[in-house]
C-alpha cells in the first residue's frame, strides 16, 4: 500500500476542484509538436500554471513550500512535476472501488504516452507536465515508474518488510528527484546517488508519519518483517499501544530512513552545488526523525543519537 499523501502526515490529499477535468479531452487542432496547448484550449497559459500552484498548496505544501524556492526558470515545472505526483496520490483516497482506481492508472498511463506523442489531453496537470517535458527533455521512464508503482499500491496490502517500502519509495519519491535534477539542468551519478537515498529516506518517513491516518480508517501498513521481529501486532498500532515494543518498531523503521540520509550526506562534496535545491525537503523530514527519535528514547534511554 502506497502512503496517501506525499509529504503530509495529516491524512489524504484534498480534493480541490471535483470533476472540473475529470473528462480528459483533448485539445481542438492541436496536431503538431509546435502547438501552443494552452492557447489552443483557451485557457492561456497561467491558467493551468495556477492550477498545479494551487493544487500542490492545497495538498503536498511542503512541496509547494520547496518548489517556490527553486531557479525560477525552473518554477513552473516543478509545480507540473509536484502536481502529476499528487493527482496519482489520491486516486487511493477518491475511489471506492479498485476499478476505477486502475481506470484512473490507466488514463495517467495514457496521459505520458500521449505527451511524449505531443498530444495531451486537455488536463492542467497533463497540459503542464508537457511543458515541462518539451523544456528540459524529461525521461519518459522516471514518470512512468511512478505510475506503475502506484498504480500496484492500490491493494490494501502492508509492506511484507522494509525492502519493499525501499522499493515503493525508490519507484516514487527518488523518481521525482531524479526527474527535478532534469529540471534543474543536473546530469551527475552523484547527485543521482543522493536522490536514491534521499528518496528512499522520504518514503519511509511519509510512511511513518502517515500512520495515524491510516490507523483511523483501521489500517497499518508498516513492515511487517520488523513488527514480527519484536511481537508487535496491528491491532497494537489501531489501539495505540505506546508500549516499548511498539517505540522498538518505530525506531527501527526511522533508523532505516536515517541511515539513508547518511548515506546521502556522504556525497554531499561531491554533488555539484546547482543539484542542492532538489533536496530542499530533507531538512523537513531530518526534523521528522528527530521526532521520532526523541518519542522513541523515552523508551530505551536515549542512548542513540541520530544527528
Amino acid at each position: 500500500m502506497a502512503v496517501s499523501a506525499p509529504g503530509s502526515a495529516c491524512g489524504p490529499l484534498r480534493l480541490g476542484v471535483p470533476g472540473l477535468w475529470a473528462r480528459g479531452r483533448r485539445v481542438p487542432g492541436l496536431a503538431g509538436p509546435g502547438r501552443n496547448v494552452a492557447a489552443a484550449s483557451g485557457l492561456g497559459a497561467s491558467g493551468t500554471d495556477a492550477y498545479c500552484m494551487e493544487l500542490l498548496r492545497k495538498r503536498d505544501y511542503e512541496s509547494y513550500l520547496c518548489s517556490l524556492l527553486l531557479p525560477a526558470e525552473s518554477r513552473s515545472s516543478a509545480f507540473a512535476l509536484r502536481a502529476f505526483n499528487v493527482e496519482l496520490a489520491q486516486v487511493k483516497d477518491l475511489v471506492s472501488e479498485k476499478t476505477i482506481g486502475l481506470m484512473r492508472m490507466q488514463f495517467w498511463k495514457k496521459t505520458v504516452d500521449d505527451i511524449y506523442c505531443d498530444n495531451p489531453p486537455h488536463q492542467p496537470v497533463a497540459i503542464e507536465l508537457w511543458k515541462a517535458v518539451k523544456k528540459h527533455n524529461l525521461t519518459k521512464r522516471w514518470l512512468m515508474k511512478i505510475v506503475d508503482e502506484r498504480e500496484k499500491n492500490l491493494d490494501d496490502k502492508a509492506y511484507r518488510n522494509i525492502q519493499e517500502l525501499e522499493s515503493y519509495a525508490e519507484n516514487t519519491q527518488s523518481s521525482l528527484l531524479y526527474l527535478t535534477l532534469e529540471i534543474l539542468g543536473i546530469k551527475d551519478l552523484h547527485a543521482d546517488h543522493a536522490a536514491s537515498h534521499i528518496g528512499k529516506a522520504q518514503g519511509i518517513v511519509t510512511c511513518l508519519r502517515a500512520m495515524p491516518y491510516h490507523g483511523s480508517r483501521r489500517r497499518v501498513f508498516l513492515p511487517m518483517d520488523i513488527c514480527m521481529l519484536h511481537g508487535v501486532s496491528q491491532e497494537d498500532f489501531l489501539r495505540k499501544n505506546r508500549d516499548k515494543n511498539v517505540r522498538d518498531v518505530i525506531y527501527d523503521i526511522a533508523s532505516q530512513a536515517h541511515l539513508h540520509l547518511k548515506h546521502a550526506r556522504s556525497f554531499h562534496k561531491s554533488v555539484p552545488v546547482k543539484a542542492f535545491p532538489a533536496f530542499l525537503q530533507t531538512r523537513i523530514h531530518r526534523h521528522d526523525l528527530c521526532w521520532s527519535h526523541r518519542l522513541c528514547c523515552r523508551t530505551l534511554g536515549g542512548a542513540v543519537h541520530m544527528d
